[in-house]
Order: structure tokens, then C-alpha cells, then sequence
């Protein structure tokens, strides 16, 4: 029902680190002689391993960098400086657009805004001034009126 305890690994196992051992140069038997420039061909290097076997390889030289590619012809911080003049530009630039935009739709809202208040006032003053041919609401005949205790009497 309930899992088994885990049982505790020994800690009895012994580590052992191997490292190469280099051959000592009277033991080294020359490479046979190869006619070739001088200064082409790397020396060749022999390292005898724990377990008695013996690798010989070509040493290899960390890679040199071009000397053209290490020191360019502008510093960086002049790059950095003009690319930053040229965002700056940039930026301005939108800037004056983006003003200019609002500029422009502000003097058109503007402009709507004065035509409707003519349309609208036009309209206005053809109702009150212009040729009314109809008669329009209650005609009153003013004559004397007697008004006695707060009533109108016509």
C-alpha cells in the first residue's frame, strides 16, 4: 500500500581523474622526414593516455584575428553619435508632420463648424424676415376692456 523507502547509495565510490601524460621527448620516435617548406607543417605532438595508449596529433595554434577586422576606420562612438543625429532627424521630422496634421484638421473643423452656423443662421433669418403669405396664429381686435375686480371683461 504505502512505496518502499529509498535505500541510501553508498558513498564508497572513489573518483578517480585520469589526466594525459605527456611523453618525454627520448621516447617520442621522430615522424619520418617528409621533404617540405619550412614553417608549413605544425609540430607534431604525442600524449601517452592512463590506459596506455599513445594519440599524437598536430598542436593547434589559437586562431589569430585579421588585423584589417580588429581596427575599423571610424570609432564607435562616432557611429553611435551620428546614428543617433539621424533618429533625432527622424523624429523632428515626424514631429513637424504630426503638428502640421493637426493643424490642418483643426482649420477644417473650423471651417465645418462656420459654415453650419451660416446654413443655420440663414435659415433662421429667412423664417423671421422673410414674405409671410399666410396668416398664421390668433388674430386679436384690441378695443376697450373694463377690468373690474382682477377680471377681464371685453
Amino acid at each position: 500500500m504505502y512505496p518502499e523507502p529509498a535505500r541510501p547509495v553508498p558513498a564508497e565510490r572513489a573518483v578517480t581523474a585520469y589526466r594525459p601524460v605527456p611523453i618525454p621527448p627520448a621516447v617520442v620516435h621522430p615522424a619520418p622526414a617528409v621533404p617540405v617548406q619550412p614553417g608549413t607543417v605544425p609540430a607534431v605532438a604525442s600524449v601517452v593516455l592512463p590506459d596506455g595508449r599513445v594519440v599524437t596529433g598536430y598542436a593547434i595554434n589559437p586562431a589569430q584575428p585579421d588585423p584589417a577586422a580588429t581596427k575599423s576606420a571610424v570609432s564607435r562612438t562616432a557611429v553611435n553619435v551620428a546614428l543617433g543625429g539621424v533618429g533625432f532627424l527622424a523624429v523632428c521630422g515626424g514631429l513637424l508632420l504630426l503638428t502640421s496634421f493637426i493643424a490642418a484638421l483643426t482649420a477644417f473643423i473650423t471651417q465645418l463648424i462656420i459654415l453650419a452656423a451660416v446654413i443655420f443662421g440663414g435659415w433662421i433669418a429667412v423664417q423671421l424676415f422673410g414674405a409671410s403669405d399666410h396668416q398664421g396664429g390668433t388674430t386679436v381686435n384690441i378695443r376697450k376692456a373694463v377690468i373690474k375686480r382682477n377680471h377681464f371683461h371685453g
